[in-house]
């Protein structure tokens, strides 16, 4: 896939990221994706701090971020020789501030501390070779207007189906045409689709937004093609949780998690 999810139109130093359709979200046509402006998001922190590792990006989505463009903010909050903490802020045209994101970063070492990966988890996570091609879904929600469905390439494992968890791989275009997205930036998209993968009823029915978006990555993942094991919760009083644990082909990088308002869909509303 040679498209990308956004362009830059540069003034100076100044940048004016414009969405392609790719970045549509599937509720509204002027609204992108929380995924593709969460990896801008996660780009800009790791350029304020590039000789620390992103661990963490946890993204405030006050506001829907517009198709007619933003720029980015970017402040380091602390400042660590082991840790520090940083703040993005998404502005549209007008100046207002659609979306925040704290990141979290560490240093790494040069030397090991172990002679391989450590972890206590009991998950077994399929091989990329061992999921077969399936569909996006929401493909009902979107048939409207072109948008981030046509972004992505899935695979499943055999005889997987969309709900209760859901164990799905992921590839999607990248951020920006003329970058290689870092490791983080390139699982962000897949990141914010749990509440997409594993849902409790169907989207022309109800609408289960989130409203913030948490990943945090013990390592970075590898190759193009990133896993997500995912579980809804969802409450009777309109209020919801995705939990999603996310791999690569050799196995668990970290986790994903959404607050999600749940509604019905507009058209179903008496």
């Amino acid at each position: 896939m040679s498209e990308s999810y956004f362009t830059i139109e540069r003034s100076g130093s100044r940048e004016w990221i414009v969405p392609t359709a790719l970045a549509r979200g599937p509720w509204d046509y002027d609204s992108c994706h929380g995924g593709p402006p969460t990896a801008m998001l996660a780009r800009a922190l790791e350029r304020e701090l590039p000789h620390q590792r992103l661990c963490r990006i946890s993204v405030e989505l006050g506001r829907p971020v517009p198709m007619a463009g933003f720029r980015i903010e970017t402040e380091v909050v602390r400042a660590g020789r082991a840790s520090a903490q940083t703040r993005a802020t998404l502005v549209d045209g007008a100046g207002k501030a659609r979306v925040t994101a704290i990141g979290m970063h560490l240093a790494p070492l040069d030397a090991p501390l172990f002679e391989g990966t450590l972890h206590n988890a009991d998950v077994a996570t399929p091989k990329v070779a061992d999921t077969e091609p399936g569909e996006f879904p929401m493909r009902r929600a979107t048939t409207q207007w072109p948008g981030f469905r046509g972004s992505v390439e899935v695979r499943y494992p055999p005889d997987q189906a969309v709900g209760e968890p859901t164990t799905v791989y992921m590839r999607t275009v990248p951020p920006l045409p003329d970058e290689e997205p870092s490791p983080f930036q390139r699982i962000c998209p897949l990141a914010d689709c749990g509440n997409a993968f594993s849902r409790q009823a169907d989207p022309e029915i109800f609408q289960f937004i989130n409203t913030d978006l948490v990943i945090a990555l013990h390592r970075e993942p590898v190759g193009e093609w990133m896993g997500s094991r995912s579980w809804a919760h969802w409450q009777p009083d309109g209020v919801g949780l995705a939990d999603a644990l996310l791999f690569d082909d050799t196995g668990p990088v970290g986790r994903a998690l959404q607050t999600l308002l749940l509604r019905r869909a507009p058209e179903t509303v008496a």
